[in-house]
Order: C-alpha cells, then sequence, then structure tokens
C-alpha cells in the first residue's frame, strides 16, 4: 500500500505502534475540538493521478446525474413542523456519480478494502471494528461537482463520514459547516431556520486534492458550495458501518445512483 497511501507520514500498517497510536490520538483530538480531521497527502501523488485517469473518462460516459430538491432532513415530514415551516426550506443538490462498481480495482477500491484502513478508523472511533458496506454500489462513491453543481445543507444518518478530496475546484466547491446546529435533545429548528436565511456564522474548511477528512456530520449542518468556472470538485466518499452486511434498499439506490445493483 506504500504506493497509494503516505505511510511513512500515516503508518495505518503498524498498528498499536507509538506512531499508530499518536496518529489515532490526534485524529481523536480532532474530532473532540473540531468534528473532523484532516490527514493532508494521505494518498501518494502517483495513486491520486490513476484514479483521476480512471475517473475522468467515466465521469463523461458513465456517471449518473443526480439532482433534486430537498429540505436539511431528506424526509418529506418532521414531527413538530408544519410543511411550511422555514426549517424545511427547499435547496437543490446537483452532482454527477460514479459507483463502487465502476472503481473496482483502483487503488481507492484497495483503501477501503484494505483492512488496516478500517482498523484505524475503529480506533478513532472507539468501535471494536468496522465492516465496508454489502452493496455493489454504495459503499464507494466518487461524485464530481460541476460548475453551477453543489452539494446543499444536510446532516448525515451515519455516525461519521470519510471522504479523500481527489480534484479541487478552480472556483467554489468549499466544504462548509455550522458545528453541532442541533443535538439529540434540542433538534433547534429556530436555528435551522436561521442557517437556511443565511443569518447563521458557519467555517469553510480548506483541502487540498489528497486530503483524507473524517467528519462527524449527524448534528452539524453542512454543503459544498456551488462549484464555478473552471476545474470541478471531485471527492470519494468510503462508508464503513459498525455492524457487517449493510447495504442501501433498492429505492434508495434508485434514488441516488439510478440503478439498482
Amino acid at each position: 500500500m506504500d504506493h497509494i497511501i503516505n505511510l511513512d507520514r500515516y503508518p495505518l500498517h503498524r498498528p498499536n505502534t507509538p506512531e499508530w497510536d499518536e496518529l489515532v490520538s490526534f485524529a481523536k483530538d480532532g474530532l473532540a475540538q473540531d468534528g473532523l480531521f484532516n490527514l493532508p497527502g494521505f494518498m501518494t501523488p502517483q495513486a491520486l493521478a490513476s484514479v483521476l485517469e480512471h475517473v475522468h473518462p467515466r465521469m463523461a460516459s458513465e456517471s449518473f446525474h443526480h439532482r433534486r430538491w430537498h429540505n436539511i432532513y431528506f424526509k418529506d415530514t418532521v414531527d413538530g413542523l408544519s410543511p411550511d415551516d422555514p426549517a424545511l426550506t427547499k435547496v437543490e443538490t446537483a452532482n454527477h456519480t460514479l459507483c463502487h462498481d465502476q472503481m473496482h480495482g483502483t487503488a481507492l477500491d484497495k483503501i477501503y478494502q484494505w483492512p488496516e484502513f478500517a482498523e484505524f478508523l475503529a480506533a478513532v472511533m472507539n468501535k471494536s471494528r468496522l465492516y465496508t458496506m454489502d452493496d455493489a454500489l454504495a459503499g464507494l462513491n466518487v461524485l464530481e461537482y460541476r460548475p453551477g453543481e453543489a452539494l446543499n445543507w444536510h446532516f448525515d444518518r451515519s455516525i461519521f463520514t470519510t471522504t479523500l478530496l481527489l480534484q479541487e475546484a478552480t472556483e467554489g466547491g468549499v466544504f462548509e459547516y455550522a458545528k453541532d446546529l442541533r443535538s439529540d435533545e434540542n433538534p433547534n429548528h429556530t436555528g435551522i431556520a436561521k442557517l437556511l436565511s443565511g443569518t447563521v456564522a458557519t467555517k469553510q474548511l480548506a483541502q487540498d486534492a489528497g486530503t483524507l477528512n473524517v467528519f462527524l456530520g449527524v448534528n452539524t449542518a453542512h454543503k459544498v458550495t456551488t462549484v464555478g468556472p473552471g476545474t470541478s470538485r471531485i471527492v470519494a466518499v468510503l462508508s464503513h458501518y459498525d455492524t457487517p452486511g449493510r447495504a442501501f434498499s433498492a429505492e434508495e439506490q434508485m434514488g441516488f445512483f439510478g440503478r439498482v445493483a
């Protein structure tokens, strides 16, 4: 894996060594303080180039164009809110998607399937073990945001999200978030309405291509800003769960990928 991951800087291949423990501690501190951590230069330049060489023609000819209007919850109804509540204001998300079965054999696929990668994430998340998805489409996705496209405000369903930035946008395409906008005890519908109206202070996260990011998005609202003219933003999403056998329903596959495995 040393030709794919910068193992000198990030020794995932040496679990339970002092260097590995230090990296896990760094990641945990980032999650506790900021709700996220970055590992810049995680993927080697050679592996990054090979992935983009694989991705670019497939994005042009095989990708699914996902476009939808949604509220921040991705739900039709929310308990305690009327349909016209400002917290349910609709926003638009649009991107192009490649699925796991379109990425077999690539460096991304090898990272996703590498047991030491899951072992590292499990240690960071204080889990005994994490599993890849039992889903031919959903476990590993590559998303492209072209000029005029964006991932709009939402909360994640999974406890954490793992991404690898493959290509930076020339303009826009910036990760933006409002940390702990809600909690398990307080849904903070008023605060969410203010966020959607543009009156809540947010943070933006600068990243370079090759950066691994792990983010706690269940209660932190986040989005990717609209991409401007020039180069698109391309990011990989690698999904792990603490129980085996996780998969999207046929309805979810059709909604996100335009097809069913």
